[in-house]
């Protein structure tokens, strides 16, 4: 059994493992970086992080095409029903929950969840997931940076999936910081040159990982893999 985390463009993710199909966050319609369209992937469990449009995405359309559960906390799940959206699966934060493919923890995260009709979406999160295959990967989602994140690489790291754009989550000083609390074996920035705000340089980012902690930087371009 082998684990393929794929960065898609922005701060969406794929991870295939154990034959199951993972995609998270999928923005994927007016995403100027996205590598994959919402009519064509493919999806067996959509997992969102909080309620902004360039994370909730195109969820909706997805999850009724391939027929995807989705899993978010309780008030997207209540905002999904409003919409006609069944197969879900509602967690909160510091929840896990043995799906078929993994133990999933949601973590905190330092940022805000409004729904894309104004509505409440919940507090947001991250996530922690343990693969069958015994692979931890963290995905950070849309953060701040909070010392506590050191507890989540407290069993050891595969994969640490962090954004570095800085004005909406944390920047490359923050994220470095971040690193070196999690301590993964790999670390992949997201969230970065989506728009100009968040305008970054990635490969900076990636030489003061190497230089000042153990974890090996990807700086994947949307659509590139890196198989665990």
């Amino acid at each position: 059994m082998t684990t393929t985390y794929t960065f898609l463009g922005h701060a969406v993710h794929a991870i295939e493992t154990g034959g199951h199909k993972l995609l998270i966050d999928p923005f994927l319609e007016g995403n100027p970086q996205a590598a994959a369209k919402a009519d064509e992937i493919a999806a067996d469990y959509i997992l969102v992080s909080h309620g902004h449009a360039d994370h909730i995405g195109d969820s909706i359309a997805i999850a009724q095409r391939t027929g995807a559960q989705i899993i978010c906390n309780a008030e997207i799940f209540e905002w999904l029903y409003r919409q006609g959206i069944e197969n879900v699966h509602e967690q909160h934060i510091g929840g896990g929950y043995q799906h078929p493919f993994g133990h999933l923890k949601f973590t905190h995260a330092q940022h805000g969840s409004s729904l894309p009709d104004g509505s409440y979406g919940g507090n947001p999160a991250g996530f922690l997931l343990t693969t069958n295959d015994n692979k931890r990967i963290y995905l950070a989602c849309d953060t701040g940076f909070y010392s506590d994140m050191a507890l989540h690489g407290e069993d050891g790291l595969d994969l640490a999936v962090l954004p570095i754009g800085d004005n909406y989550t944390m920047g490359p000083k923050d994220a470095l910081r971040a690193v070196k609390l999690l301590s993964p074996k790999h670390v992949v920035p997201c969230h970065y040159n989506t728009f100009p705000v968040i305008q970054q340089d990635a490969e900076a980012w990636a030489a003061q990982v190497r230089a000042q902690s153990t974890a090996t930087p990807h700086v994947l371009k949307p659509g590139e893999s890196l198989t665990l």
